[in-house]
């Protein structure tokens, strides 16, 4: 038996088996509890994908970069790249994507291998548990192919480390054996294309990150940008719509093109069975709301945290803990799912006393801020309170 083929049938047993190269919708995520993922993916507004959204998605992906619309900094880029390692001959050098979930790193990957014309492989950080199971996909990559790391920040440092020669050298060094017995085989590899993606740049190791020879990080969409992504969608799904109504969706999808086609399949089941089966910017409207997404995106824990900090808090700091068991939610889930959009929306403020609502909060709930006290007067709310303690700390 040759030594590739001991170490496929000894270390990489789990590949045989029918182990997934994608992860498990249940998986705890790093800094995330599993209570945070799972309302994450209960939400029409989340943008982590669905099991339904990835195999809808497949479909409507774009397969070439002059389909791929917005990210135009990002598309030069790799035009130049891609058109450069085609006059060399060449694989396309190893590219790292970063940002929000929902914004096209997987799409960007199978752009690459289809403008290349070579295969994709995609697996994620988690599924890769040991080097032999890197390994395993290694070695079965033809000459020039891609291969897709989705959420690369979460690989272990022993598939790090296997992973740092297979991207500089093209080869991978496996341990056979154990004690004065044990063997290093090299393994040459074909050249190929390593795409990483991340949502959490912080967390990729600097070693890891600086072998990269491009890193790139994707922006949330423009308005106009997510239009144009529905109008093409809806072509590709066969459903009537006209330019008001996919703006109208455009403009509560948060910046998010996985968020922008949920919408519109969501409104397009709603007008098929209340509506003319047109998708307008009137029943766009009403679609939305029916499924409790208003006019900024919001859903309704969205709403109910913006309630909370300027009805029952009058827009006092809150801190988040005092601000979980108002909602009767995790703290975690707050900061991980909700926050991160009402933050960049600018529709509360983080404070070193706590959360606050902005004045958008207050204008979109339609209610007006309570007068500032001045500070006499909180002075004298502070002085009657510390009074009342005292009192009540005489009569014991």
């Amino acid at each position: 038996m040759s030594p590739r083929k001991e170490i496929i049938d000894s270390d990489l047993q789990p590949l045989e088996k029918g182990l997934s190269l994608r992860p498990e919708g249940g998986d705890k995520v790093k800094g995330q509890t599993f209570d945070t993922a799972k309302s994450n993916q209960e939400r029409i507004v989340s943008p982590t994908a669905k099991i339904p959204d990835e195999a809808l998605e497949a479909g409507l992906r774009p397969k070439h970069l002059d389909e791929f619309v917005g990210q135009a900094g990002l598309r030069e880029h790799l035009s130049i790249l891609i058109e450069a390692a085609k006059q060399r001959l060449q694989s396309v050098d190893h590219i790292l994507f970063a940002g929000p979930p929902g914004l096209g790193k997987t799409t960007l990957a199978s752009i690459v291998a289809n403008e290349m014309g070579t295969k994709l492989q995609v697996t994620s950080g988690p599924v890769l548990a040991r080097g032999g199971d890197l390994a395993a996909v290694l070695s079965g990559l033809a000459a020039g192919d891609v291969l897709f790391i989705d959420e690369i920040h979460r690989l272990s440092r022993a598939v790090e480390e296997v992973l740092y020669p297979a991207m500089e050298d093209q080869a991978i060094d496996i341990v056979i054996g154990k004690g004065p017995s044990a063997q290093v085989i090299r393994l040459n590899l074909p050249p190929f294309t390593l795409v990483g993606a991340t949502t959490r740049t912080g967390l990729v190791t600097g070693p890891l990150r600086d072998r990269f020879g491009f890193v790139a990080r994707l922006e949330h969409y423009d308005v106009d940008e997510l239009k144009s992504i529905v109008l093409r969608s809806a072509r590709l799904l066969e459903v009537e719509i006209d330019n008001q109504g996919a703006l109208e969706i455009a403009k509560r999808s948060r910046g998010t093109p996985r968020l922008a086609i949920r919408l519109l399949r969501r409104v397009r089941d709603f007008v098929q069975v209340r509506g003319s089966g047109i998708i307008t910017k009137e029943s766009a409207r009403e679609g939305c709301e029916l499924f409790g997404v208003d006019g900024l995106g919001l859903d309704h824990l969205d709403r109910k945290i913006l309630e909370v900090l300027c009805i029952r808090f009058e827009g006092q700091p809150v801190g988040l803990s005092t601000l979980a068991v108002s909602l009767s939610e995790e703290p975690d889930t707050l900061e991980d799912v909700y926050e991160p959009y009402l933050l960049r929306a600018g529709l509360i403020l983080r404070t070193p006393r706590g959360r606050i609502p902005s004045p958008a909060a207050w204008r979109h709930l339609g209610i007006s801020p309570p007068e500032k006290k001045t500070h006499e007067e909180e002075d004298l709310r502070v002085n009657e309170s510390t009074d009342s303690n005292n009192l009540e700390t005489d009569s014991f």
